[in-house]
This record gives C-alpha cells, structure tokens and sequence, in this order.
C-alpha cells in the first residue's frame, strides 16, 4: 500500500493542476471578490470529485522529466481554457463600455467589483448583472461539465500544440468582440441616429445651444433604451456563453 501513495500523490497533482487552474479563472467563481480560500477549497474538492475519472488517463509513474512535462501541460491547458471563457465573459465589459460612450458616461467611474481597477459604471453594472444570471442559469454547472469532458478531446499526454492554443484565443476573442458588439448594436445605432438629428437641428438653428439640450437628452434617452433592451441583452449574452462553454466541453 505504501508503494502506491506516491503514484496517487502524483496523479492528483496533475488532476489538481488542471482542475485548479480552470476553477482559479471560472466566471463567477473565480473572481476577486471570491475568497481565495473558498476558490482553493473548491478546486481541491472538483479534484477529489473527478480524481476517479481522471486517474486512469495520467502517469501515475515514469521519469521525473516526463511528469513535470505533463504537470507543465496541465496548467497550460487550464490557463488556456479558462482565460478563452474569460475572454467571452469580458464581453459585457467591452459592451458596456461602449454603451458608456454613446450615452456620453464615458467619465463616470466605479470601481470594478470582480477584477479590480476602475471601469465605466455601465460596464460594472453588465458584469454583475452576468454575474448574477450565470449562477441563475446554472452555468457554474456546465462550466464543471466543461473541466470534466476537457480530459476527452485534451488528454493529459504532454505540452499542448501552440497553434490549437492560438488559435483557440483568436476565436474567443472575436467571438468576444462579436459578442460586445451585437450586445451594444442598439446603443450604437441610437448614438448614430441621435448625432445625426442634432447635427441637422444644429445646421437649422445655428443659435440653439446643442450641446446643453444634447447631453441631458442623450443620457435621458439611452437610459430608456437600456431599461428596454438590458433583458434581452443578458439573453443573448446567457445564450453564447452557454454555447461557448458547450464547445469547449466538446458537445
């Protein structure tokens, strides 16, 4: 029995490697305002749980050159499939930023709650509100079926090919970026229209003072169409990350 503690010891460093990394960057769960702790307790206990599953297909022995190569493997891929989610998460950010600048609320600041920094208010409100819906929505559970079906098509033999990596960042950050962009498309659409009809209005009535019927107008406006669409935003928005979470759990 002694002989083998070593060998379970190793297979659960590596287990433990991959399911630590993923739960360290797993949206909602690995955010800053989460304990540290918590987070560690958590990724030990995802460990434990998928430990059975996963001991059949990591070296439980052979030169220390090819463990360390397999544990260095682990972690990459953890880094890569959970900054990749991440990148799709960071989304609402990104829209609301740019919601932020149609709206002209650019300047109004709050500190960001889950990464730190400071971010637009707009922005850290999408983000929580995201936040919020992926635990609603029972995310956090496909987000665990995800690290489970990884060891399927990433099995643990190795330091992953750089182009796949690569090119698995690339498609999340343009399905980020898609992402941003389709869920502020009304926003940028009213702040085209808007500058447009007070561009013309300013042509017609060139002593009219624009911009002090401009600001309070526009902030008055797209608060309304924010409170209009923001539903059917967070849908979308629920939708893609499910669907990003499903293909990376090769579903």
């Amino acid at each position: 029995m002694t002989l083998l503690i070593p060998e379970l010891a190793t297979a659960f460093m590596l287990t433990f490697a991959r399911v630590g990394t993923l739960v360290m960057l797993m949206p909602g769960i690995g955010e800053q305002l989460i304990s540290p702790r918590a987070r560690l307790g958590l990724a030990i206990l995802l460990a434990l749980v998928l430990f059975p599953l996963t001991r059949t297909l990591l070296p439980s022995g052979g030169p220390p050159a090819s463990v360390i190569a397999v544990l260095i493997g682990e972690v990459a891929v953890g880094l890569v499939l959970g900054l990749a989610t991440r990148m799709v998460v960071a989304a609402l950010q990104t829209a609301g930023n740019i919601v932020a600048q149609q709206l002209g609320l650019a300047f109004a600041m709050t500190v960001d709650p889950a990464m730190g920094g400071q971010q637009a208010a707009v922005g850290n409100f999408l983000s929580l509100l995201g936040l919020t819906l992926i635990f609603a929505f029972d995310l956090h559970h496909l987000a665990i079926a995800a690290i489970r079906d990884s060891y399927a098509f990433l099995p643990p033999t190795g330091i992953p090919g750089t182009g796949d990596a690569a090119a698995l960042a690339i498609k999340a950050v343009g399905r980020g970026f898609a992402l941003a962009v389709q869920l502020a498309a009304p926003f940028i659409a009213f702040g085209i229209l808007f500058n447009l009809g007070v561009g013309v209005l300013s042509r017609l009535m060139p002593q009219l003072q624009v911009f002090f019927l401009a600001m309070p107008a526009t902030i008055l406006i797209g608060m309304a169409v924010l409170l209009a669409v923001v539903g059917t935003m967070m849908g979308v928005f629920v939708s893609a990350l499910g669907d990003f979470m499903r293909e990376l759990g090769g579903r």
